[in-house]
């Protein structure tokens, strides 16, 4: 299966970055964000992420514009690339999951773009959107094996949760956890599992977050 790149550009970018905006405070009640981790100005980092709305795919945009201040990609499912293109033109770029020889093409792809100083990428690790009633599926361990393959790199979890209980429109909550360090020589398979619980964690905080908001 082919490999799509990214192809960025910085005038989409901009104008994308607004229209997420308009799009949130249009769509929501409130956009409410608790965030432990700030990237230094040297700052390499991986953001791994929850995958339970169609939302997810417009937030790293938003979060490193508007928080950040880092240099944006984020790794999708080629069939949703294949459908969505303009996604590359903002940072995206594509991964098979079913085949293992493109995965490591996505993958070395990845490895190359975080040598760059202010790097940030994207990782939804479930590798497929989950119904929201479970905390996380079963991580796929594309993020284990970047960790295994990077140092001096930030390594953060994420949550999203849209809460639809208290008005009219939902509240969408973030809570950026704070960056993890796990012993690199741990099997593939072990550190997968520790990034799953890292996830879990901050994902019960932000479910709930907007009762201490509004507390």
């Amino acid at each position: 299966m082919p490999f799509i790149p990214t192809k960025e550009s910085p005038l989409l970018i901009s104008f994308f970055y607004r229209y997420i905006e308009f799009l949130l405070k249009l769509r929501f009640h409130s956009v409410n964000v608790v965030q432990k981790y700030t990237p230094s100005k040297e700052s390499r980092t991986v953001y791994f992420l929850n995958h339970n709305y169609w939302w997810d795919g417009l937030l790293p945009l938003y979060l490193s514009k508007k928080y950040f201040n880092q240099n944006t990609r984020a790794i999708m499912e080629y069939t949703q690339m294949r459908r969505y293109r303009f996604f590359s033109r903002i940072g995206a770029f594509s991964i098979d999951p079913t085949s293992p020889k493109s995965s490591i093409k996505t993958l070395r792809y990845a490895l190359n773009f975080l040598t760059k100083k202010k790097s940030c990428l994207y990782i939804y690790p479930e590798g497929k959107i989950v119904p929201v009633t479970e905390k996380t599926s079963a991580f796929q361990n594309g993020l284990s094996w970047i960790y295994q393959h990077t140092d001096g790199v930030d390594f953060v979890p994420i949550g999203i949760y849209i809460d639809h209980s208290k008005f009219s429109k939902p509240e969408l909550n973030i809570y950026i956890g704070d960056s993890v360090d796990h012993f690199k020589s741990l099997s593939r398979s072990n550190l997968t599992e520790l990034f799953k619980k890292n996830l879990d964690i901050v994902l019960e905080q932000c479910r709930t977050m907007s009762y201490q908001v509004h507390s």
